[in-house]
């Protein structure tokens, strides 16, 4: 069953005058199903930004549409396309997006504080989540009282307090040394094995080994794909690399 479905998605943007158009994508069309764990690769001006923006509902495409379990966002007004963002969608940001003011608990809190959810149903919620990510001891100290990787974890339990659809991640080990980036991987690993759909975009190769998808984006369409299947994730890591290098070459289309 796709939770997600993305139809002929195309973006024009207009320069600021308004005498020019630039085509960030154009022609998008691929599907997720429920329990899938796809990465996102490409080039800085590839289009993959503009693309996870879109599918997040932050921006509409120009063309075409992108469907979360069978729901159009861009056809709801903004404050109606807020709650089902809210509802169906989590994300994780490379720069952890926390409030410094607020505690870890009350971070992570945040989003059913916006739904109007009671106390004891967060406390409910809250525990189990923070144990399996390792940061129950944290509860009560600042953002800014840290570590990188503690930081993202953080965000990590933010993005799935509201159990949703799909997680959504924005290069999630972009800000982390190399083992706080393995570390919050393998929490990912687990979560989705649980049965969480994931969306991540990366340019780390060793981070989107972890998927069992990897989709590549160049001039604004997605131009080859990789389906781990029987791979092992270092197997996987070679996969990747070889067609990261293929990538940068501009090289023709590769296998499908």
């Amino acid at each position: 069953m796709s939770v997600l479905e993305v139809n002929h998605v195309k973006k024009v943007y207009k320069t600021r005058m308004g005498t020019e158009s630039v085509t960030a994508l154009k022609d998008v069309h691929f599907s997720v199903e429920k329990g899938e764990f796809v990465a996102i690769m490409g080039e800085s001006g590839s289009g993959k930004t503009t693309l996870l923006n879109i599918l997040a509902s932050l921006d509409i495409p120009t063309a075409g549409k992108v469907l979360v379990n069978g729901k159009d966002f861009s056809s709801l007004k903004d404050g109606e396309r807020a709650i089902m963002r809210r509802n169906n969608l989590g994300f994780i940001f490379q720069d952890f997006n926390l409030l410094d003011n607020f505690t870890i608990e009350d971070n992570i809190k945040l989003p059913l504080v916006l739904a109007g959810e009671d106390y004891k149903t967060m406390d409910e919620k809250v525990a189990p989540l923070v144990k399996t990510l390792g940061i129950e001891a944290l509860l009560h100290k600042y953002p800014y009282e840290v570590s990188g990787g503690q930081k993202q974890r953080t965000a990590v339990a933010r993005a799935l307090i509201t159990k949703p659809q799909i997680l959504l991640a924005d290069e999630p080990t972009g800000a982390l040394d190399s083992k706080a980036a393995t570390n919050l991987m393998h929490q990912l690993r687990d979560i989705h094995k649980s049965g969480q759909t994931i969306l991540m975009v990366t340019h780390s190769n060793v981070a989107a080994s972890y998927a069992d998808r990897v989709m590549f984006i160049r001039d604004g369409e997605v131009f080859h794909q990789i389906y781990r299947g029987q791979m092992s994730r270092s197997e996987m890591l070679d996969k990747i690399c070889d067609s990261v290098t293929v990538l940068m070459r501009g090289g023709e289309d590769g296998e499908q």
